[in-house]
């Protein structure tokens, strides 16, 4: 009998996180369904099956619900398993890392590399209610498989025939921290002036309307420019540098082994170059251009810190982990804490999801 998986999504980047999973359960000849809350946008393709009601989630009776996110609704069937929607990189560079918290949701953390997996496993033997696997990040498979060779390959004939450099725009929401408004006129500025491409998109949880407009619409008004709701690999592969803040999508783009100015970076380093002034992203972006080599000898060291699987198998490893969860420590674990409070607000929370 084969087994069913639900994907719980609460945000359109779990798309990309999720979907190399969907294609390692398909590949195993099991089944996927997705559960997506109203603050998610509704990107599924015709072949994804989805589940829009607590009933039909009930019914569908899955072996595990796997969220890219930081919760997951308790009451749902099946093993409970977090991904993480980042890397661990600490925007606000605090002492508490929120990557780290725990709020009594998961029974399993599919961890990335030494440098999450050595926390967490601290507080699993701690508090014993979840295990800890380090499994690598399911969104960097496609980053590695076989595949990606003849993409580069395809990339670097199209590079080729066309010298414009292209480069991504991607900010956080944090406030504080995001660069969405202060580089709005900038980007803008350097679409106009500069012989570059542009790929622009803002995180799913900006809802400022003014600066979402403004963004769209330079799509709109430059041929030279185009906006996404959500970067893909492919983007990610075509851009040659990356415009960013303060975001865990940097080490996705360096993983790629390519260049990120940063604006106003909380944890600036060699890695990076970053700029604390306005004037000073146009001549940051031209050196990124150009790779300097003490520049990509440092991405090289601080990538490996955080993704220590590139073997396009973190899916697969996700997969196994919880069925040796099933098979030999699901029956010993403690039982998560009772989180009254919590509990009391999904239900509510989930009363919208009773029917369609």
């Amino acid at each position: 009998m084969s087994s069913r998986y639900v994907f719980f999504c609460s945000y359109s980047y779990s798309y990309s996180i999720l979907r190399p999973l969907q294609d390692e359960i398909c590949r195993r000849g099991d089944e996927a369904a997705w559960f997506l809350e109203n603050t998610c946008e509704d990107m599924l393709r015709k072949d994804e099956q989805r589940l829009y009601t607590l009933s039909e989630v009930k019914h569908y009776r899955p072996k595990a619900v796997i969220t890219a996110g930081n919760y997951v609704y308790s009451f749902f069937p099946g093993v409970k398993v977090c991904v993480f929607h980042g890397y661990p990189i600490n925007k606000r560079a605090d002492k508490h890392d929120d990557h780290f918290k725990l709020r009594g949701w998961f029974d399993i953390f599919c961890t990335q590399s030494p440098l999450s997996t050595e926390p967490f496993q601290a507080l699993a033997e701690k508090k014993k209610y979840f295990c800890v696997y380090e499994t690598g990040w399911p969104k960097v498979d496609d980053f590695f498989k076989e595949q990606r060779e003849k993409n580069e390959e395809r990339a670097e004939k199209c590079s080729e025939q066309s010298s414009v450099p292209t480069i991504v725009y991607a900010c956080t929401f944090t406030k504080g921290i995001s660069s969405a408004a202060v580089l709005a006129p900038v980007i803008e500025q350097l679409v106009q002036q500069k012989p570059w491409r542009w790929i622009l998109t803002l995180h799913p949880k900006i809802d400022d309307v003014d600066i979402i407009n403004h963004y769209t619409t330079l799509a709109v008004r430059y041929p030279n420019v185009m906006f996404r709701k959500q970067l893909t690999t492919d983007d990610l592969r075509a851009a040659d540098v990356m415009l960013c803040d303060t975001s865990s999508i940097i080490l996705e783009f360096q993983i790629l082994d390519k260049p990120v100015v940063t604006y106003c970076n909380t944890q600036p380093g060699p890695h990076l170059i970053n700029v604390t002034d306005t004037d000073q992203v146009a001549p940051a972006l031209e050196e990124a251009l150009t790779r300097p080599e003490a520049l990509m000898s440092a991405i090289a060291a601080h990538t490996a810190q955080f993704e220590a699987h590139r073997d396009g198998l973190n899916s697969a490893r996700v997969l196994n982990a919880i069925d040796d969860f099933i098979d030999n420590h699901r029956a010993t674990m403690k039982a998560k804490p009772h989180n009254w409070l919590r509990k009391w607000k999904q239900y509510r929370q989930s009363r919208q999801y009773l029917s369609r």
